[in-house]
């Protein structure tokens, strides 16, 4: 889901966006300010607290995303490295201020019944239930997602700007708008990555770092936002960290992993999807 954001964006823009794990922090955190909003006010909507801060989750994460792009990162589009530095700034500013704001310790979250245990699939492997939750609410999102790309007049300015942001300027698309809207949906995918895993991950103001790795290699794997692309590629990156993990250990499987990529994109630069047209 973060990667699919970190495509949009830079298909769109060009922008390589370093905050995105804060985005994904962020949204963690709105999903737990939603849940203790529902214990002080409505304690018999507690248990659904996952369900209900999904839009406003993506509202907030979206809305902080847009207010970031208009301010700053409007002014930097044809300056790639200072866009660069400047998300990585947004990034170590977003995490400070959530240390000052909520401190550091771990966030408790209420784990609904509806998410709670599991089934037993072979010997002590067992599916548990908040693990399923987030990979259904990654399908759902990314169905959505590509609903809005291929089947609305937003996913279809988005589509045009991309291929050719000048002509699509020239035919009346409001270019400036459709970036804006455009950072936002990135932001609010990250957004939502942060609701799925707060069940299941420590929520803490370093939270995001532990994520960006990945999605950037899912996304530089990808190298597309077509849903496909980034859903086959993350699938690609967890199976074989998982197939690698038990036997050399985490670390080693991250670097093996990204070895792996690089030795890929020598291969084939335009990435896992490759755009028609593109390859040479």
């Amino acid at each position: 889901m973060a990667a699919i954001g970190l495509a949009v964006i830079f298909g769109l823009m060009g922008v390589i966006n370093l905050a995105q794990g804060e985005f994904i922090m962020l949204g963690a955190y709105v999903a737990w300010l939603v849940q203790e909003a529902l214990r002080q006010l409505a304690p018999a909507l507690l248990e659904w607290y996952l369900i209900i801060a999904i839009p406003v989750v993506f509202v907030m994460t979206a809305a902080i995303g847009i207010v970031l792009e208009t301010i700053l990162l409007r002014h930097l589009y044809r300056r790639p490295l200072m866009s660069l530095l400047a998300t990585w700034a947004v990034s170590l500013f977003l995490i400070n201020l959530v240390r000052v704001t909520f401190g550091t310790q771990n966030l408790q979250f209420v784990t609904p019944s509806y998410i709670t245990g599991g089934v037993p699939v072979i010997g002590d492997f067992i599916f548990t239930w908040n693990r399923m939750f987030a990979i259904a609410f990654a399908i759902v999102t990314l169905v959505l997602t590509w609903t809005l790309m291929r089947l609305t007049p937003l996913g279809l300015n988005i589509r045009a700007v991309t291929q050719n942001r000048t002509m699509a300027g020239c035919i009346g698309i409001a270019v400036r708008r459709v970036d804006m809207l455009a950072f936002g949906l990135g932001s609010g995918l990250a957004g939502l990555a942060g609701l799925a895993l707060a069940p299941i991950y420590s929520v803490n103001p370093q939270m995001g770092q532990n994520f960006i790795i990945d999605s950037f290699m899912v996304w530089c794997w990808a190298a597309s936002a077509r849903s496909p692309a980034p859903s086959f590629a993350a699938l690609g990156i967890g199976q074989i960290n998982v197939l690698i993990e038990p036997v050399w250990g985490a670390v080693a499987a991250k670097v093996i992993v990204l070895l792996m990529i690089i030795g890929f994109l020598q291969w084939r630069p335009e990435g896992l999807f490759a755009v028609k047209g593109r390859r040479k």
